[in-house]
């Protein structure tokens, strides 16, 4: 398996237009992707039955700042992108590793940084 091809990416992202544009860009460069969903709810209960590769994680579900998605792919070795309008300061220490893409990003920005999980999983 190279770059994005096969892999399973979960979107979790409310913000209809910006989970559509990113779940096309991915399909179209082979990713198999998951979701979107927009709540941190549905995404645990995805997690409980599918295991995905990567993902990509808005901070703002709409109801503010919310981890509670990182900490569910955190708990399972899932590698993940924070998306996110917010600063960089806005996100904890326990996620200081995770890559972070300021909204609005371009799609190679995106893959770019997708692909690097996938990389390195």
């Amino acid at each position: 398996m190279s770059g994005l091809t096969g892999r399973l990416v979960l979107i979790i992202e409310d913000d209809f237009y910006l989970a559509d544009d990113a779940q096309m860009a991915l399909e179209a460069a082979g990713a198999t992707v998951l979701g979107p969903v927009g709540n941190a709810e549905d995404a645990i209960e995805m997690l409980a039955t599918t295991r995905p590769d990567i993902a990509l994680v808005d901070v703002n579900l709409g109801d503010g700042a919310s981890f509670e998605s990182a900490a569910a792919l955190k708990a399972r070795g899932i590698p993940f992108v924070f998306l996110t309008g917010y600063d960089a300061n806005i996100i904890p220490a326990d996620y200081a590793d995770a890559p972070r893409l300021q909204k609005p990003a371009d799609t190679r920005s995106l893959l770019a940084a997708l692909l690097a999980l996938a990389e390195k999983g």
